[in-house]
């Protein structure tokens, strides 16, 4: 039990600092500023929902991408992790997607898929994320991971209708701090998937 506590707790910490829904609530209002309520909830709806299924499908799949790639799980963690380490890296060097900095003429809902869904929310560092937790789990850790998973979709999906009120009470700064704590955390948990996979490539013990 205590077990299952503490993975649930770490994928929970994995996605939420990968995701960071706090840091991405500008991103959300310069791409839908001017928008009605309306517009801008079903921009939101649609946006965690596909990141949602995206990465659900990665989730479930992901022993079956291995096999029929011939991915070993040593060789993705290893490559996984550097790729994650890179991203909390930019995050500490304040570095932004290009993507993050699109504004729209006219608000059209398809920015709900891209940017919003794709790359935003289920982007590299998402699905890396999520396929590291569940690439040698059995079936209870990978259901564990799916429903942390829409947890945090559910709570970004609340925090981009609140995008307004929050940026008025905390402000940019503020966001920002949360943003470079994130990208240690992210820096962390990248650095951890290449020793782990280190150490399974080695038969090395803890």
């Amino acid at each position: 039990m205590d077990n299952i506590l503490t993975f649930s707790i770490t994928v929970f910490t994995g996605f939420f600092a990968i995701m960071n829904p706090l840091s991405n609530m500008p991103i959300f209002l310069s791409l839908v500023g001017g928008a009605d309520r309306k517009t801008q909830r079903n921009i939101s709806k649609k946006a965690t929902f596909t990141a949602f299924v995206i990465v659900t499908l990665f989730l479930v799949l992901g022993k079956f991408i291995f096999l029929l790639f011939g991915i070993t799980i040593p060789a993705f963690k290893i490559a996984g992790g550097i790729l994650v380490f890179f991203v909390g890296f930019d995050m500490l060097q304040s570095k932004k997607s290009n993507v993050k900095h699109l504004k729209e003429t006219h608000i059209d809902e398809d920015i709900a898929i891209s940017p919003l869904a794709i790359p935003i929310l289920a982007g590299p560092g998402t699905i890396v994320t999520g396929m590291n937790f569940v690439s040698n789990a059995g079936y209870l850790k990978i259901g564990i991971v799916i429903c942390i998973f829409g947890l945090l979709c559910w709570m970004t999906y609340f925090t981009f209708m609140l995008s307004e009120m929050f940026i008025k009470k905390i402000g940019h700064n503020v966001i920002s701090v949360i943003g470079k704590i994130m990208g240690l955390i992210i820096a962390i948990i990248g650095t951890d998937m290449v020793i782990q996979g280190i150490k399974i490539s080695f038969a090395l013990t803890n």
